[in-house]
């Protein structure tokens, strides 16, 4: 029995089909698995940036913690977070107790003519968030509240 003419072309274009097929089945799975791999890093920065705001808010809206913030001497700028315990002891116990466990953070108070960048060099992904502290009913003294967090 031979082979009628033109059923070997057909063959082969689907082959060619079906080859195509394959690629493009391929290609949608390695699309999905990238796309949810950049949903989860998205969705653990705004965690992160989420608790930030949320501690940095309730430091703001504490009339203590801000009369604490602003009463920080000029010459004493910037607060690095290793020196809160002196400066603004009950700021930065503000702060341990608000961090979510998943997070490491560290603050900074600085003056608003100030960079305020992190000093401590880490291989990880650092979030910031800042707030200005401006005023208590007594006293007019801008300070930088600036936080870093970070996931352990």
């Amino acid at each position: 029995m031979k082979n009628k003419p033109g059923l070997s072309k057909k063959k082969g274009w689907i082959r060619i089909v079906e080859a195509m097929v394959a690629i493009l089945l391929i290609a949608g799975v390695v699309l999905i698995a990238i796309s949810q791999s950049q949903n989860n890093e998205e969705n653990i920065s705004v965690r992160i940036l989420n608790s930030e705001i949320a501690i940095l808010r309730e430091i703001q809206l504490n009339n203590t913690l801000r009369q604490e913030i602003v009463a920080v001497q000029n010459s004493s700028l910037p607060v690095e977070w290793e020196e809160f315990n002196v400066s603004a002891p009950q700021t930065g116990a503000k702060i341990a107790e608000k961090t979510p466990g998943y997070l490491e953070c560290q603050a900074k108070i600085c003056a608003t003519n100030d960079s305020c960048l992190l000093e401590d060099n880490t291989d990880k992904t650092v979030y910031a968030e800042s707030v200005i502290i401006t005023a208590t009913i007594q006293t007019y003294n801008p300070r930088i509240l600036k936080l870093f967090c970070w996931g352990k």
